[in-house]
């Protein structure tokens, strides 16, 4: 691996607070009165940049989802639009803004997401941030995907094809070793396009030690975002880089979500704190994180227009960035430089033939691994939100699933109630045929699909008012992607709760009527409860759970608690979301 320069971690000087923001814009619609006209070609470089953020290893047709819809996504289309997009374009560079891998269908999560690489590599991409998922199994996993191996493991699941690795450099800038400052891969990379020196810093969230089991991450700091790029500006102008882009793992939502797919309506979220504290040298902002879409232009602290976008989830959008470089500066023109999201639609686009090839290449593995039938379900047991999964802050029929079958499966260990973060369940279970298993079957690859992270199950004793504060902590931090989490609970446990959510952030919650099978929740009392291992080391801001010093009791995979209880009790019924009692 690369060996890169020490990142400087000093803070950088506030901003003034007088300092404010003009209204935010669409970058296919930059405004005119800053329009240039543009230079003779010879002094000008116009340079492409293909983003998309959170792919999540979504290579089949059938599984990314729609844009308006329209069924969108999918490797083999996402492959073709990026062919489509990049004809008659001399410099073109693709990028992304991680997660992309992690929290994957079972096409690719089965396979530690090799496949999903493998696909990436196809592509042709060239340079991605790390997200938070590219961290699920671990650093150690991590660099196992950047440089190749076969899996510690599983082995090699093509004896005479060992895994080679990605193609492409993921980059982490504000991933730092405690004990060193060193970055696992490298902060930043330059590109070299005429004799223009254009840099890429790629950057996860600083919550993504929230976000990821503790063991894979011990030993690693996750650095301020603005901070960690700021540090790296006059590194790179020492290198005569004058041209920065950020591929950021964090983001934002247009108001309503998820709106047109290339505008900017009511930004709000981390995103735009952050651009506010990023130093005006840097030029533009690739996103993600928050599966939404967006083409804004936001003004940076010395009021010069900044481009910052994000292309949606599974390779449902493109992002196609037109940098115009100016040759004789080395900077961008951003008076120049435009942006436009443009939506996968596979009605529109012919296949990519050399990922039908990868795709054919794995499906015997996908097909002898994930086909087994493990139980059987009477209707559509969904995430919460409209469609399914668009909103982790509602009571789930799947959240609630999930917790029943937890529940069951740690009750010898005397578990009286379970929780499940609505992050760890990735799609929905379908009652119509999707692959020849017969309505109502649920196969393993649809489980594993459904719950891929293999968390390990366990059961502590908590007081009472623990358990109130761990339902408490369902209000997130204000720095918080997401502004309420609403936890799974199992069947016999119920609560009213009381939120209020003010422009993205929760301002108060209250916690009352806590019962456990009709009776009183006593603050003094204790009781066995049952959370995967990502919960128990304090995730998703849940903190009350990582600091329970009870001894733990280990419950096994979670993944085979859920397809042991749908074997046991089939054909099972949606649960009920009338545990939670809304009050507001």
């Amino acid at each position: 691996m690369r060996k890169r320069p020490l990142i400087v971690t000093s803070l950088i000087m506030a901003l003034l607070l007088t300092m404010t923001l003009a209204p935010a814009a669409s970058a296919s619609q930059a405004s005119a009165s800053k329009q240039a006209k543009k230079p003779k070609k010879e002094k000008v470089v116009d340079l492409q940049l293909l983003a998309f953020n959170d792919y999540h290893g979504h290579l089949e047709a059938g599984t990314p989802g729609s844009v308006a819809g329209a069924p969108a996504g999918g490797s083999e289309y996402l492959s073709a639009k990026l062919n489509e997009l990049r004809e008659g374009n001399k410099y073109s560079l693709t990028v992304a803004a991680g997660d992309l891998i992690g929290g994957s269908p079972a096409f690719s999560g089965l396979f530690h997401d090799e496949p999903s690489v493998e696909s990436l590599n196809a592509m042709d991409l060239d340079i991605s941030g790390v997200g938070n998922h590219e961290f699920d199994e671990g650093v150690t996993e991590l660099l196992r995907m950047q440089n190749g191996g076969c899996h510690p493991v599983d082995g090699c699941y093509f004896p005479d094809e060992p895994y080679k690795g990605a193609e492409f450099q993921w980059l982490s800038a504000n991933v730092v070793e405690t004990a060193t400052g060193n970055t696992p891969l490298p902060p930043y990379e330059i590109r070299k396009i005429k004799n223009v020196r254009v840099a890429f810093i790629g950057m996860t969230l600083e919550a993504t030690d929230t976000l990821v089991a503790a063991a894979g991450i011990q030993g690693y700091d996750f650095l301020d975002e603005a901070e960690t790029a700021n540090a790296l500006v006059p590194i790179l102008k020492e290198k005569k880089v004058e041209a920065i882009v950020v591929l950021l793992h964090e983001g934002g939502s247009q108001t309503p979500p998820p709106g047109d797919v290339d505008a900017c309506v009511g930004i709000s979220g981390p995103i735009v704190a952050i651009n506010d504290a990023l130093d005006p040298e840097i030029d533009a902002m690739i996103t993600g994180h928050t599966h939404l879409p967006y083409n804004c232009v936001l003004d940076d602290s010395a009021g010069n227009p900044r481009i910052v976008t994000s292309a949606y989830s599974f390779g449902r959008v493109v992002s196609d960035i037109n940098l115009v470089l100016d040759r004789k500066t080395g900077d961008v023109r951003r008076d120049l430089s435009s942006a436009t999201n443009h939506a996968v639609v596979q009605a529109d686009l012919t296949p990519d033939p050399a990922l039908t090839a990868i795709l054919d290449k794995w499906q015997p593995l996908v097909a002898a691994a994930g086909d087994t039938p493990v139980g059987t379900i009477t209707a559509d047991i969904n995430r919460g939100g409209t469609p399914p999964g668009t909103d982790r802050g509602v009571e789930s029929p799947a959240g609630n699933l999930v917790a029943d079958a937890q529940l069951w499966s740690t009750s010898a260990s005397g578990a009286q109630v379970a929780f499940m973060n609505p992050g760890g369940v990735r799609s929905d279970l379908t009652f119509a045929d999707s692959g020849g298993e017969g309505d109502g079957v649920v196969t393993f690859g649809e489980a594993f699909t459904f719950q891929p992270f293999g968390n390990t199950l366990v059961t502590y004793e908590m007081t009472g008012a623990q358990i109130v504060s761990v339902l408490e902590e369902q209000c997130q931090p204000p720095t918080a992607s997401r502004p309420f989490l609403h936890l799974g609970v199992s069947n016999g446990f119920t609560y009213d709760l009381a939120k209020t959510i003010v422009a993205g952030v929760c301002t108060s919650v209250t916690v009352s009527n806590v019962q456990l099978n009709g009776v009183p929740l006593d603050p003094a009392a204790t009781y066995n409860v049952t959370v995967n291992s990502f919960l128990a080391d304090g995730g998703d801001n849940f903190t009350t759970l990582g600091t329970i010093t009870t001894p733990r009791l280990d419950g096994g995979n979670d993944l085979n608690a859920l397809t042991n209880y749908l074997g046991t009790f089939s054909p099972v019924a949606p649960p009920s979301t009338d545990r939670v009692n809304e009050l507001n």
